[in-house]
């Protein structure tokens, strides 16, 4: 089942990434020969003016064949009207903002799914003074080698109980009193993670873990209240924004320093998730309800839109780099040389793919 979800994700998001290429082209006078749902082979099409919707059978993406991109079209027997459709013979704006259009359309989509999370209600955080009788006690962290270090972050706590009291109500102040109120008995914690199936761990609590008091006995984990909270439409959407920019800031941070790991060979790439890793966290999104699910495609949505506009060959902002060297020497690339470059960047693309996959297959034996 998490594969098929993402294969969804990853299919829906290849689309909206190619669409805003397609309408870019199109609105700037490019002509746009095919628009594909899926990749190769083709099961069948339908033209519509100048442009092919094809249906092909590997159902992971889509992509869009632009009239000239690669440069090595024959224009002998072409109309002066019908040459200046081809890509290469735009204005360098136009083929900046084709560029761009993809990597923009993941951006505004990531930022769509956040403000409909928003709106439909995450988890959020309160206070015991003002929760509801819907929120739930959650293990917000866990301390290592600690009594209750076998219970997972994010589990929902179920019931707390020695062999002659269980705690009620669920509360984080009331889950230490009752920690301190039996500080050598057997205690039993039952959680869940979200898939309905429960878990149930024993511990005795255990004293000299806290530095600045030695003698108090505790479980090793710190709790926190949690509730759906559903937001007004125009806050959601300001939240969105605001989420959108927060990740797009953290995500630039985190592959700036992996690249600069690389280049100085103090890169963990066993900290990279690749294809094989992304699928287990699918579904561990899915599994906490599609709300989850969401959240974790608009990050996703948000990484495509970095890592396309790294500037490297085969990816849009290396195209970009050669739109712009064209621009300021006003020269053309040679068509042979530019495809030459993209393959070597697409080569060292899927070596990246290659070790980054043999990790996530490292963490699963």
């Amino acid at each position: 089942m998490s594969i098929l979800i993402f294969f969804v994700v990853l299919f829906v998001l290849i689309l909206v990434h190619e669409w805003g290429h397609f309408i870019v082209a199109k609105k700037t006078g490019m002509r746009v020969d095919e628009f594909g749902i899926g990749f190769p082979p083709k099961m069948f099409g339908i033209k519509k003016g100048e442009t092919e919707y094809t249906f092909n059978w590997l159902p992971i993406g889509g992509f869009v064949r632009i009239w000239g991109e690669n440069g090595e079209e024959d224009t002998s027997e072409l109309t002066a009207e019908e040459k200046a459709q081809a890509f290469g013979a735009r204005p360098k704006w136009a083929q900046a903002l084709v560029l761009i259009a993809g990597v923009t359309m993941n951006v505004l989509f990531a930022w769509l799914l956040f403000s409909i999370t928003f709106m439909a209600g995450v988890p959020t955080a309160v206070e015991e003074s003002v929760a509801s009788d819907d929120a739930q006690l959650i293990v917000a962290g866990v301390l290592p080698d600690s009594p209750a270090e076998a219970v997972p972050a994010g589990a929902f706590v179920e019931s707390l109980k020695t062999a002659e009291e269980t705690l009620s109500p669920l509360l984080p102040s009331a889950f230490s009193e009752f920690i301190q109120a039996n500080p050598t008995e057997e205690i039993s914690l039952t959680y869940n993670l979200g898939d309905g199936e429960t878990e149930t761990i024993s511990f005795v609590p255990q004293t000299g873990l806290v530095p600045d008091d030695p003698e108090k006995a505790i479980a090793g984990i710190s709790l926190a209240l949690v509730e759906t909270q559903s937001l007004p439409f125009f806050t959601a959407v300001a939240d969105g924004f605001t989420t959108t920019v927060f990740g797009l800031k953290q995500i630039s941070l985190g592959l700036w320093s992996l690249v600069a790991g690389s280049v100085t060979g103090e890169a963990d790439l066993s900290q990279v998730a690749g294809p094989v890793g992304i699928v287990g966290m699918v579904g561990d999104a899915a599994s906490y309800g599609w709300t989850s699910l969401l959240m974790f495609t608009a990050m996703i949505s948000l990484n495509l839109a970095i890592i396309n506009m790294l500037p490297v060959p085969a990816l849009d902002g290396g195209r970009l780099v050669f739109v712009a060297i064209e621009a300021i020497t006003g020269k053309t690339i040679p068509p042979t040389w530019a495809g030459r470059v993209n393959l070597v960047g697409f080569a060292l693309l899927m070596i990246l793919m290659v070790v980054v996959t043999y990790n996530d297959v490292l963490r699963l034996i």
